[in-house]
């Protein structure tokens, strides 16, 4: 292993020693999972089975990049 110095947030800092600490793991530890779920797709996964992604009678394909702003007209049209 080598060692890596990272340069973080103190909110995040605090946010992923809490989880660490949930967890029953290191910081570096709780790190070292979070860079290799991200590389392994295992993020993807997890997005791919949240119910607002999977649920195709909204939309299909990628989630729109407006989908905050304009949910109302995805989820029930242009009834205005």
């Amino acid at each position: 292993m080598h060692r890596t110095t990272l340069m973080l947030p103190p909110e995040l800092k605090l946010q992923a020693q809490q989880k660490a600490r949930e967890q029953g793991i290191s910081l570096g530890e709780y790190i070292r999972r979070a860079i290799e779920s991200e590389l392994s797709g295992s993020g993807a996964l997890r997005r791919a089975a949240d119910p607002l992604f999977a649920d195709t009678a909204v939309f299909t394909g990628d989630a729109p990049t407006d989908s905050a702003a304009e949910h109302d007209r995805y989820l029930y049209g242009d009834r205005a």
